[in-house]
């Protein structure tokens, strides 16, 4: 395994996903908690090519969420993402995947420095609303033939929130890809786009106030540009008491590009 560490910067940087437990820990909130009872990891992996897949690049890769549920037996994974805490989780999960693990550390958009038609697969998942001015050097690193994977979310997540708050910021991210703007932005760049969708809702009923309060501050850096996340974590509780459930909008899209 070789870490390569290529550091432009801190800007963007969500706090919360600094920790690999904490991360961990609200994933399993999500799944719990989602009304559709299939992993979206699953719905995913299931849309891959994977017997012409041996070399990938994960942007915005996290702690290996993906990898955790990847098949074996790949050439090479590489992993980019802007927070160096993430590198040992990602590369246990990468390296049990694969014979040849990487991790960069980078703030996207920027040049990776990685060869032009190199990777058979390039995935974006839940990320690419930070970086969509990085499809570029996606398209440019990715394989004639290859495909590039990005998942994310409708821009009416939790729209719910919005009966109580205005998220106008938090909405500006989302809306720079997204479910319902993902397809026209992706043919700028790419030949081929086709779609999955992800129906689903979080649902929080009485007695799952931990669980809401502690999904509620893991998204403490997206609600902030708003609404002290505060405000947000006790008014929601108030509403779960009073109404007994509260059910979120967590409506996603996978896009699927080929080059």
């Amino acid at each position: 395994m070789r870490r390569t560490d290529v550091r432009e910067g801190n800007a963007g940087v969500i706090g919360s996903y600094r920790d690999h437990d904490l991360h961990a820990r609200v994933g399993t909130i999500i799944r719990e908690h989602s009304e559709n009872a299939r992993d979206i990891r699953s719905v995913v992996r299931d849309a891959v090519p994977w017997p012409g897949v041996r070399s990938i690049l994960d942007l915005g890769c996290g702690y290996g969420w993906f990898e955790e549920v990847m098949p074996g037996g790949l050439d090479l994974i590489v992993g980019i993402d802007c927070l160096p805490e993430n590198e040992a989780p990602f590369l246990a999960n990468a390296s049990a995947r694969a014979r040849e693990a990487a991790f960069r550390v980078m703030t996207l958009p920027a040049p990776t420095g990685l060869p032009a038609d190199h990777f058979d697969l390039v995935l974006s998942l839940y990320s690419l609303y930070f970086f969509p001015g990085a499809v570029g050097e996606i398209a440019r690193v990715l394989k004639p033939g290859g495909s590039f994977l990005s998942l994310t979310h409708s821009a009416s997540m939790l729209e719910e929130g919005q009966h109580y708050f205005d998220f106008r910021n938090l909405r500006k991210v989302i809306e720079r890809f997204s479910a319902e703007n993902g397809e026209a932005f992706l043919r700028q760049h790419f030949t081929t786009v086709s779609h999955i969708d992800y129906p689903n809702a979080l649902l929080f009923r009485e007695g799952d106030e931990d669980s809401l309060a502690l999904y509620i501050d893991f998204k403490r850096e997206f609600i902030e540009k708003d609404v002290d996340p505060r405000i947000v974590r006790d008014k929601m509780l108030s509403e779960l008491r009073r109404k007994g459930e509260l059910r979120f909008n967590k409506n996603d899209r996978i896009f699927m590009a080929g080059k």
